[in-house]
Order: C-alpha cells, then sequence, then structure tokens
C-alpha cells in the first residue's frame, strides 16, 4: 500500500494539474483526494483490505511535494533488437531502460533477426518481457513476411499470439496494392496498421535532410518528398478501406499538412513524432563535426519542418510522441557518416529532453504531454493506462521537474550509447516508478546491472581503444 502526498496529478482528459493525495492498493489506485489525514487514509485501506482494517506499518508513505505523479508513458515505437540482434539491445536491457526514462509500456518493433512474422516469435517477446519484470512489452507483428514487401503475414494469428499492431517499420511497403490489402485484413484485427512512411526510389542513398546543409556538408540528401508521397498514398488508401491507419515518425512540413486535412475528412489516422525531430534540426550537423548521433531516418529536417512538426503537437495533427529508440553499437556508429546506421537510442533520454527544450521553455505543456504521451497511446492500441485515476491500473511515475543529471557512458541501463545527449546536462527525470502497483524503479536506489554467466554484476566504465581513438563504454 502506497500513500503518495501533495503530488502534482495532470486529470485523466489532460485538461488540468492539481496537487492530491493518491493512494495505490494492489494493482489499482484507491483514491484521488485533497490532503488525507492519517485516520482518513487508514479508512480508505482498510476499506478495501479483506481484513477490513489496515495497518500503518503496511502503509510507505511517500512525500510528493514538488514532483509529478504522471500515469507511466506509453511508448509506441521502441526498437529492442532482440532476438538476433542482442549485442545492440536485449529485451531485458530495453525495458530496464524504459523504466528509467518513466515508461511503463513499450511497443516493440518486428524488424528483429528473424522478423516477427511468426506467432512463435511474436510469444517470444511477450515471454521474454514478463521474464524483464520492468516496463510492459507488447510486441508489434511485421505486415509482410520477412519485412520483404510481398506477402502478407497471417495478421489474426500474430494478433492472438499477442501483437498489439502491425508495421515493416525500417522498410516502408511500397507496393501499394500490397498496402491496401493490409488495410483491409488488419481490420479482421481491429488493431492499428503502422506505417513506415518512405518511398525507396527517392530516399535511396541518403543519409540526411536534402537540403542548404546537406549541400554544405557534401552528403547525399534525402527529399522531404520521400516520406510526404508515401503519406499522401497511404491516406488516401485508408480513406478507402475504413482501414486504421498510425503514421510512425512524422518529419516533414508536407507530411503535417496532409495529416491535418486527412483528419477533417474523417479519415481514422494517427500519427507519431520523435522528441529528436522537435529540438533538432539538420543545422545540427554543421558544428557537430558528421556526429553519427544525429543521422535517424527520416533524418532531422529544417527548421520550417520543425515549427510545423511542433504546430502539428499543439493543435492535435500529431497525436503522440515516440522515442523510436534504435540502439547500435559504437563499432556501427563510428563509421563514416555516410555507411553508418540510422538511429538514436532514447528511452533514457526522451522525458527528460523534452522537458529541457519544450517543457520548460513554455513550447510544450505538461498537460499536452501527458495526452501524446500516455493517454492518446493507451487509447489507440488499446493498453493498460493512460490515465491517474480512481480504479484504474496503478502505471504512475513519480516525476522530478528539478532533477538535473548529466548523460555519461556509465548513465545508462541501455546497451547502446548512440545518443546527441552524451555529455549534456538534462533536467526533469523519473524518482519512482510503479507498474501494477509494484514498485520497480527508484533512482536514488540506481545501480546498473549485467548479466554474466548467470550471476549479476555491476557494470563499471572501461575504457579501450577502436578506430585509433579512445572511447568510453559499459563492459
Amino acid at each position: 500500500m502506497w500513500w503518495l502526498k501533495n503530488v502534482h496529478v495532470v486529470d485523466p482528459e489532460c485538461t488540468s494539474i492539481q496537487v492530491r493525495d493518491v493512494l495505490i492498493q494492489g494493482d489499482r489506485i484507491l483514491k484521488i483526494s485533497d490532503s488525507l489525514t492519517q485516520e482518513e487514509a487508514l479508512k480508505q485501506f482498510g476499506q478495501n483490505s479483506q481484513k477490513g482494517k489496515a495497518d500503518l506499518k503496511e502503509i510507505k508513505v511517500i512525500d510528493g511535494t514538488g514532483k509529478y505523479l504522471f500515469p507511466g508513458l506509453i511508448d509506441v515505437h521502441t526498437h529492442l533488437r532482440e532476438p538476433g540482434q542482442e549485442e545492440k539491445e536485449e529485451i531485458a536491457t530495453g525495458a530496464r531502460a524504459a523504466l528509467r526514462g518513466g515508461f511503463t509500456t513499450i511497443l516493440a518493433m518486428p524488424n528483429t533477426k528473424p522478423v516477427l512474422d511468426q506467432r512463435a516469435l511474436v510469444e517470444f517477446v511477450v515471454l521474454q518481457g514478463e521474464r524483464a519484470g520492468a516496463a510492459r512489452v507488447y510486441p508489434i507483428g511485421a505486415i509482410t513476411k520477412g519485412q520483404s514487401g510481398k506477402e502478407l503475414t497471417e495478421m489474426v494469428d500474430l494478433a492472438s499470439g499477442g501483437a498489439k499492431a502491425f508495421s515493416d517499420d525500417g522498410r516502408g511497403v511500397q507496393n501499394a496494392e500490397l498496402f491496401r490489402l493490409a488495410l483491409e485484413y488488419v481490420k479482421l484485427t481491429g488493431l492499428p496498421l503502422i506505417s513506415h512512411c518512405e518511398d525507396e526510389g527517392l530516399a535511396q542513398g541518403g543519409s540526411m535532410h536534402k537540403g542548404e546543409v546537406s549541400a554544405r556538408l557534401g552528403l547525399k540528401g534525402i527529399p522531404s518528398s520521400a516520406e510526404a508521397v508515401m503519406v499522401a498514398r497511404d491516406l488516401i488508401l485508408a480513406e478507402e478501406t475504413s482501414g486504421k491507419l498510425h503514421l510512425a515518425h512524422i518529419s516533414a512540413k508536407e507530411s503535417v499538412e496532409l495529416i491535418r486535412a486527412a483528419k477533417k475528412r474523417g479519415v481514422d489516422v494517427t500519427a507519431e513524432v520523435n522528441p529528436h525531430h522537435l529540438i533538432f534540426t539538420d543545422e545540427a550537423l554543421l558544428d557537430s563535426e558528421y556526429n553519427t548521433s544525429y543521422k535517424v531516418n527520416p533524418p532531422l529536417g529544417s527548421r520550417e519542418d520543425q515549427q510545423a512538426l511542433l504546430g502539428g503537437v499543439l493543435d492535435g495533427t500529431l497525436d503522440m510522441l515516440a522515442t523510436d529508440h534504435a540502439p547500435h553499437t559504437w563499432e556501427e556508429k563510428m563509421k563514416p557518416f555516410g555507411e553508418a546506421p540510422f538511429g538514436i537510442a532514447g528511452l533514457e533520454t526522451a522525458l527528460a529532453a523534452v522537458w529541457t527544450y519544450l517543457v520548460k521553455p513554455g513550447k510544450l505543456s505538461v498537460e499536452t504531454l501527458i495526452k501524446n504521451w500516455s493517454l492518446n497511446p493507451s487509447r489507440r492500441f488499446n493498453l493498460p493506462g493512460g490515465a491517474v485515476q480512481e480504479g484504474g491500473i496503478a502505471d504512475v511515475v513519480l516525476f522530478d521537474p528539478e532533477r538535473i543529471e548529466k548523460v555519461e557512458p556509465g548513465w545508462f541501463a541501455s546497451k547502446s550509447l548512440n545518443t546527441p545527449f552524451l555529455g549534456r546536462e538534462l533536467q526533469g527525470f523519473s524518482s519512482m516508478v510503479w507498474v501494477g502497483g509494484e514498485l520497480r524503479y527508484q533512482r536514488d536506489q540506481d545501480k546498473i546491472w549485467q548479466e554474466i554467466n548467470g550471476v549479476k554484476v555491476q557494470r563499471d566504465i572501461v575504457k579501450y581503444r577502436m578506430n585509433r581513438r579512445t572511447i568510453e563504454c559499459l563492459f
């Protein structure tokens, strides 16, 4: 039993914030009220106890003065790499990283090796997530077998195995007729189809946004049309089929305009934006000495794109924030810019980065943040949580808006360090995280562990030479 006192609670519809006392019993939120007395709290717990009374010794009291109690954040776009690429990330390390970042639920993308295109593989991810005992992990099944874009998977069977959506993320479905059939077929499951909007012919060989900056740096660019063309196609097909469509990692101003118009027409579409597209532009590469931590797909856009994305979040055109957590090894990310893989490891830094660069300067409200990172994902993907409310599941985060930490190599629970925030100070971090009423993370007792030969040992920072440079990494 938990008694959280004087916490700032965002109401279930994300329209206001009030200071409240919150009682948690079992896996549920028992009571949300103005300041409670000891007698009132004991009475509330006792009424819901088999014994008919509560012992004060059984109640853990937390003074949350100055802190927020958020519903657990839900990330609908996470790459956990397992099975097949465990050198980058494992389900267990990713789920623990999620907790540190304030996420109680994450959706795992299917572009693993092998691809999550069979029920047994989907069930494997579910089982590994349960074994991790950290954030809730739900798999996303592939749209096409092997993500080859040629033949649809057995979506109904994948959904029965635990898939919460379908995507070929990492590769867009290039065949329009196949994508139309997928929108028809997915209606049998009631789940969303997630589109990676990229015309491979337009994007081929590019490594950053095509524009003035790419020309100055001498790097082949990816035009905004590579995304916008596919957004337009998928919106038309969703309208034709009445399919449930979700658009991943929107990055271009043209895409925002297309989605806004489609929503006005009543198309059943939601869309997400990544924090890095709201915080950085392609200009970040000018002073970064070709830092591959800024290499993402879709690429960081122009200032005009950035402004359009933020406007889309504020007016509801873009419904969700999503990390697109894409961990890679140092060896991969230290290749020349054009050869390095796309992706940022974002689970542990995303919330703090958004708080530092968007909420704190007043560009984004707390209410909008929670609506887009908890309530809307919960509703769209039919996931637990999404709001702090009486009787609701106790997936909650005690968030400290004043806590400042420096992002350093030894700081991560994730296996990967490919983030542009390395070496920077960020403000606003989760202090405690509950999943189903169980405290699964406490920052003041934070230790990063790694299992070696079945024995858990604390990871240390070591130095070694690689590619003629000395870097810090986790062993």
